[in-house]
């Protein structure tokens, strides 16, 4: 005979909860569904809800712990183990477990939606509050959503009998399907709201004023829990998020927490070093040394006087982007300088790489 208890891995003293969790567990691991074209995987699902049907029924648990047989597909007292599905045994619990089955709710949550806002570069910097308008499904002030004539109520759908679904088996499995008559709320409406037509919503346009938050980038996403559309017949509100589109800046570009800023230098202060003003994302300007010596695109930071970061922890950095400045013309006296300059300094700083390609 078959140790059930060892398929479920569970004591023989398991108390039906513990009997319960443990066929959960192996039925989520080893559904068919999880597993398309394992045999054996659908074979160990097959052995572990058997054993379910029998220990989880403490008539035939009774029996199989006297000693009782039981197979797979007929047992004692001609119990046929497929009949089960789709009849409120193993293939109901599954179907439970997966979602595809269970008494549907007539109220179900409302559609979750999305609209845009444009921000200004300055206003994504300082934070600023916005308001927005939304089109979308509302609670019937009518039938305060319900979708039923005021004075009546919604009926429980005698087709699948307020399951909201009907199953069918096939062989060893069942497939359930939304019930046709009541759309899968379990409940169907006699005398629908003359004002939604029986949907418990209608639609409306409401505006909202949202906070943005100081350091926000393009892309984010503002979570209005509540403020989506309607639930079915009474069910809960979605949520509205708002997504950020921020007008790129003519001086700094994002770079995650930090903005980076091109600060144009001359030859001179990148040879000998300088003390330079650079401005920020929320105004004004700091103080910078170049290093004497610095090249072309070196990186200097400015810790901390970047943009507020969205944790509320701190704020980011400025990048300085050192970028000499080269004069497209020069004057005769400019020239003659430079010319002075070349004489004293007289080297060739490609000599190195031209020496080694020889």
């Amino acid at each position: 005979m078959k140790d059930f208890y060892k398929t479920l891995g569970v004591d023989k003293k398991a108390s039906k909860d513990e009997i319960k969790k443990a066929f959960r567990k192996l039925a989520r691991k080893y559904h068919p569904d999880r597993n398309k074209d394992n045999k054996a995987a659908e074979e160990r699902f097959k052995e572990i809800s058997e054993a379910y049907e029998v220990l989880s029924d403490p008539e035939k648990r009774k029996t199989y712990d006297s000693g009782g047989m039981f197979g797979p597909t007929g047992g004692q007292g001609g119990y046929d183990f497929s009949q089960s599905f789709g009849g409120g045994g193993v293939g109901d619990f599954v179907s439970d477990l997966f979602g595809g089955g269970g008494r549907a709710q007539a109220q179900s949550r409302g559609r979750d939606i999305e609209t845009e806002v444009s921000l200004s570069f300055d206003q994504a910097m300082h934070g600023t509050e916005i308001q927005v308008a939304v089109p979308k499904l509302e609670a019937c002030k009518t039938c305060s959503g319900t979708g039923a004539k005021p004075g009546t109520s919604p009926k429980t759908c005698p087709t699948c009998s307020g399951r909201g679904t009907l199953s069918k088996s096939q062989g060893f499995f069942s497939i359930s399907q939304p019930c046709p008559d009541c759309g899968g709320t379990g409940t169907v409406i006699e005398e629908p709201c003359t004002s939604c037509g029986g949907r418990g919503a209608t639609s409306q346009v409401k505006r909202y004023r949202v906070k943005i938050p100081a350091g926000v980038r393009g892309g984010s996403r503002i979570r209005l829990k509540g403020k989506g559309e309607a639930g079915m017949r009474g069910g809960p509100s979605g949520d509205l998020y708002v997504v950020t589109r921020v007008t790129a800046s003519s001086i700094f570009k994002r770079k995650g927490n930090d903005v980076e800023v091109e600060l144009p230098i001359t030859f001179i202060e990148a040879v000998k070093g300088a003390q330079v003003e650079v401005p920020t994302p929320m105004g004004g300007v700091k103080r910078i040394k170049v290093p004497p010596g610095s090249r072309h695109g070196k990186i200097l930071r400015i810790r901390g006087g970047g943009p507020s970061k969205l944790s509320g922890k701190g704020q980011g950095d400025i990048r300085v982007k050192l970028v000499i400045d080269v004069p497209q013309s020069l004057t005769k006296d400019e020239e003659a300088a430079l010319d002075t300059l070349a004489q004293v300094m007289n080297g060739n700083p490609r000599s190195q790489i031209l020496s080694g390609s020889k």
